[in-house]
């Protein structure tokens, strides 16, 4: 009896330890992407309870569940799967093409993609890493819908203008508001050289997490008065829960010009200057000591000793350096990311250089359970080594109008100044141009969660913008008679932002609401100074204090300040019915006193249909939401004192006083933007295949002006707000994946856009503006070209002919030709900006391979090369010209385009329609090609992961268009579409690794 209990009692116990051992039995697996990279803080939930896992650095985890129960593991930005719980699982997660658990960056908080009213354009770190370029602007390319990015040309410095759904204003800023991580970025240009530079050279694109583009009403009016124009919302990256991860890149890249144009070679040009010469009775100059003799310098020129190609001076192989490395990481409480970057870009324009370093730390911390603080710091210092503007003798591009018969050089290697033009390579071996600028941006932020739902902020933003420029000019510098001057400059614009705002933040049952309310300061300030010193003892002294006269200087300083309020709510119920509320009010000190406060709101709902019973468990039509949004936002990006009474010093008799500069205007304000965007977004096949659809209409009215005024008001301008200009048009974006398997998937996105912004509403009762070779007219574009049209040459004779386009009787334009140019009026001809913009980007990945590619499109577009008077003017003057006036008129009966070469005859040389060309281009915008190298091959380096890349940008260009390059622009005052002895972009082939361990 004793032997059985003791029996029944092992069986008891060895039964209870079976059953708390199976009660607290666990499961154990590790999460990767579909490249086989653990996955750190992933979730593990198992299906409907509460016990829930997060993955380590590594990318595993244990969770106390049984086999056979559901797991579902999700992570931002990645598909959330539901699998069934097994021994030492391998979980592979998906890149989550639809999109829809996408946390977008909204000013003063983020929204889920899915419960999202508003039209944002989002790209990722993914989308923008390893593209060797020397700003963030030039990697979003062909990725944005509605976006349309263009670098003034290809200088490494150059200008970047960037239209958030076309141009809105005319006169007043056209640049969306830049926001980095909740700071408003300064982004003036403060170039001295008349080309011009773009600040954001400072931000290095490896510390990016990604860029939000906030493009309707909805989305931006909580900008107020500074989101018309767009806002571009930049999330630098930021440390995870998980051991240090270390991070390097490094890539050695080479550059050429996409494009390059053909010039006359020596025999060419005396042909064609010589015909040109003697058809208008001028003397042979062939001739001993003549013309040809001069420019050859002593060579000769008969035998053809010398052949210069000007281009190839100009131009030259370029160098891309870039090297990052970072650190991140960190515990429960605290998370960190540490980075720094080198930059070296030696550009395909000679003597044009940028050498950058960029240091970033982001760190947060939990200080209790209830308060969490953190700083965001980043420094940086770019030199760039610079040229002069376009339109100066001394920048590069101008020796294509030498001629092929000067040498570049002479016998002992000093520049040859006995050219036709100044030889830039005399300025470049006896001056510098050289710009540094330094940048510090700093935000300490704080968040107080006061009870569980509700939380507040307080962030104070700082943005100090460093920049001198320092310009030497040698004793043989051309142009300098004073035996040597040297420029100095400096500005300092400095910005903090102090923003404190509450979050309410529910979810009840099927109701979700979110409450953001706050007030925000901004104050800028800048101050510039500049001398100039002149009379250097040697080219060896090259400092302002060396000169012996101070001859010239300048200074000023200038600020303004913003104060606002602003609310926002957003709520949704079940999902499925959402509806946005903001509302911005903004005091600005740069607009009249009666205008100072401006109020902006903007509303937007949405339906998603697809939630609805009759659609929820559709199997092919996955995701189906409708949204529609209308609002206000302001453009407030004038002079910070336009509608001031304003006096500036004068003298007289070297007596000092003060005369009126400027009259005031107390009525002066924003010009207001009003927007209405509808749109539908939609999934197919469980969101396998996703887009957009999205329909705009924006009005700005109260467009800034400067107005004339009588004479005897004793000012020649006023501004005010007069004038209307409207932007519409369409954007589609289509997503795909087109294969989806565990060792190959195939994502492709193609995005659309349309635009067409014209003037509605002008001062003076619509008065034409009419500028050099643009006009603003009521029912046109913004800018329109406006110029005579060219019809050809008069086969009987080789003269240029034009178009009269004179009015008849019957309203009609006359359109017979004649050889008279000022019988000929200018008609409207063509648009500076595309009106199609398209953008067409793959990214396959098969086992360790990774290749992706982005085409890029624009057509609607024209370019005027105001340069074309000078290089394609069959023979008019001594520049040397393109090889298709070889094709010129030379006897009765020839058909061409290309009048008969006559020295300084203006044959055609007029400016017309001769030299505007369509500037439609297609241009495989970036490729990469990468391998990853297997885990069992660098599993003893310590490394986690070894990939080795190949990238492009510019690699091929599709285009009709003759000049350099359809998005090269000149860089020199305001020549909308206007090319002028351009650099065009550079094309860069690169070869890198990426190291994580």
């Amino acid at each position: 009896m004793k032997i059985k209990c003791k029996l029944l009692l092992s069986l008891i116990f060895a039964l209870a330890v079976q059953l708390i051992s199976a009660q607290e039995s666990s499961i154990s697996g590790k999460v990767t992407d579909m490249a086989g990279l653990p996955v750190p803080g992933a979730n593990v939930i198992i299906k409907g309870t509460t016990i829930s896992a997060q993955s380590n650095f590594d990318g595993e985890f244990v969770i106390k569940a049984k086999k056979g129960q559901t797991l579902v593991i999700s992570f931002l930005g990645l598909k959330t799967i539901e699998i069934t719980a097994s021994d030492s699982m391998v979980v592979k997660l998906n890149d989550d093409a639809s999109q829809l658990e996408t946390v977008l960056v909204m000013g003063y908080g983020t929204q889920l993609k899915k419960r999202s009213t508003d039209a944002v354009s989002r790209v990722t770190a993914k989308d923008i890493e390893n593209i060797p370029v020397s700003n963030i602007q030039n990697a979003l390319v062909g990725k944005l819908a509605g976006v349309q990015i263009t670098q003034t040309n290809g200088k490494v410095e150059g200008g970047m203008n960037i239209r958030v759904r076309g141009q809105a204003s005319i006169s007043a800023g056209t640049q969306p508001l830049y926001v980095l991580d909740g700071m408003i970025l300064i982004n003036q240009d403060e170039s001295t050289n008349g080309a011009p530079l773009n600040p954001l050279l400072t931000l290095s694109p490896n510390e990016i997490e990604s860029i939000d583009v906030l493009k309707d009403a909805s989305s931006a009016a909580i900008y107020g008065a500074r989101g018309a124009n767009g806002v571009v919302i930049i999330t630098t990256k930021k440390g995870k829960v998980g051991k240090t991860t270390f991070s390097a890149n490094f890539s050695q890249g080479v550059s050429e010009a996409t494009n390059t144009r053909e010039f006359l070679n020596s025999a060419q040009y005396v042909e064609l200057f010589t015909e040109a010469r003697l058809n208008e009775g001028f003397s042979d100059p062939t001739g001993p000591g003549r013309k040809f003799d001069q420019l050859a310098a002593g060579k000769d020129w008969r035998n053809g000793e010398v052949d210069t190609d000007w281009t190839k001076q100009a131009l030259r192989t370029g160098y891309v350096t870039d090297a990052d490395f970072s650190a991140s990481g960190g515990t429960d409480k605290t998370q960190y990311y540490f980075s720094g970057a080198y930059t070296k870009n030696v550009g395909i324009l000679s003597f044009n250089e940028l050498e950058r370093f960029n240091f970033r730390n982001n760190i947060t911390t939990k200080i209790s359970d209830r308060f969490t603080a953190g700083m965001n710091m980043a420094f940086s210092r770019t030199s760039i080594l610079r040229n002069t503007n376009d339109n100066s003798f001394t920048t590069p591009m101008q020796a294509i109008a030498q001629s092929p018969l000067s040498p570049a050089r002479n016998d002992d290697g000093t520049a040859n100044t006995a050219t036709q033009y100044v030889n830039f390579l005399a300025a470049q071996d006896n001056g510098t141009n050289q710009t540094l600028i330094r940048r510090l941006t700093g935000k300490f932020f704080g968040e107080f969660k006061i009870i569980e739902p509700l939380k507040f902020n307080s962030d104070i933003s700082y943005d100090l913008y460093a920049q001198t420029e320092d310009r030497w000019f040698g004793a043989n510098y051309p142009f300098i008679a004073t035996n040597g001057e040297v420029f100095a400059s400096s500005v300092n614009n400095e910005s903090y932002v102090i923003s404190n705002y509450f979050t309410f933040d529910k979810s009840f049952s099927d109701h979700n609401l979110n409450i953001v309310a706050g007030q925000e300061f901004t104050s800028f300030a800048s101050r510039f100074q500049s001398v100039t010193s002149i009379f250097f003892p040697s080219d060896a002294l090259q400092t302002i204090d060396s000169g012996a006269e101070v001859n010239a200087g300048s200074g000023n300083e200038t600020d303004y300040a913003f104060d606002s309020l602003f609310s926002r709510l957003s709520y949704s119920y079940a999902n499925k019915y959402l509806f946005k509320a903001s509302i911005r009010r903004d005091g600005s000190s740069r607009f009249g006193q009666n205008n100072q406060y401006g109020i902006f709101p903007a509303v937007s709902a949405g339906w998603v249909i697809s939630e609805e019973a009759f659609l929820k468990d559709n199997s092919t039509l996955s995701n189906l939401k409708l949204r529609a949004s209308y609002g206000q936002t302001g453009n407030a990006e004038i002079g910070n004192f336009s509608s001031r009474s304003l006096f500036a010093g004068a003298s007289y008799n070297l007596k000092s006083g003060l005369l009126p500069s400027q009259p005031g205007n107390d009525n002066l304000s924003w010009e207001k933007s009003t927007q209405f965007d509808l749109g539908i977004e939609f999934g197919l096949l469980n969101n396998r295949i996703s887009g957009e659809i999205d329909y705009y209409n924006k009005d700005t009215d109260g467009l800034l002006f400067d107005v004339p005024l009588a004479i005897s008001s004793g000012a020649s301008t006023i501004t005010q707000n007069t004038g209307l200009s409207n932007s519409r048009g369409f954007e589609f974006v289509l997503n795909g994946k087109i294969i989806d398997q565990e060792d190959f998937q195939w994502n492709a996105s193609l995005n659309v856009t349309t635009n067409q912004s014209k003037v509605r509403e002008l001062p003076d009762n619509g008065t034409d503006i009419v500028n050099t070779f643009t006009i603003r007219r009521v029912g046109e574009n913004i800018n329109s070209f406006y110029l005579v049209e060219y019809a050809g040459v008069d086969p009987a004779n080789g003269d240029a002919l034009f178009v009269r386009n004179t009015e008849l009787a019957d309203g009609s334009l006359d359109k017979t030709t004649t050889n008279d140019y000022s019988e000929a009026r200018r008609v409207v001809s063509g648009n500076p900006f595309a009106t199609l913009m398209s953008g067409f980007t793959n990214t396959i990945n098969y086992k360790g391979i990774d290749f992706s590619f982005t085409f890029q499109g624009e057509w609607g577009a024209s370019i005027y090369n105001s340069g074309g008077l000078f290089q394609s003017a069959n023979g008019d003057f001594w520049d040397n010209q393109t090889i298709d006036q070889l094709n010129r008129w030379q006897q009765p009966g020839d058909i061409t385009n290309v009048p008969q070469a006559r020295y300084l005859a203006g044959n055609g040389t007029q400016a017309s329609t001769r030299y505007l060309d369509k500037s439609d281009f297609v241009r495989l915008r970036n490729l990469t090609l990468g391998y990853s190298l297997p885990k069992s091959a660098i599993e003893k380096s310590g490394l986690s992961r070894v990939r080795i890349y190949l990238t492009g940008v510019n690699l091929l260009t599709f285009t009709d268009y003759i000049g350099y390059d359809p998005e090269a622009r000149a860089d020199q005052g305001d020549r909308i579409g206007e090319e002028f002895y351009s650099v065009p972009p550079a094309k860069t082939v690169a070869l890198g690794v990426n190291l994580t361990f």
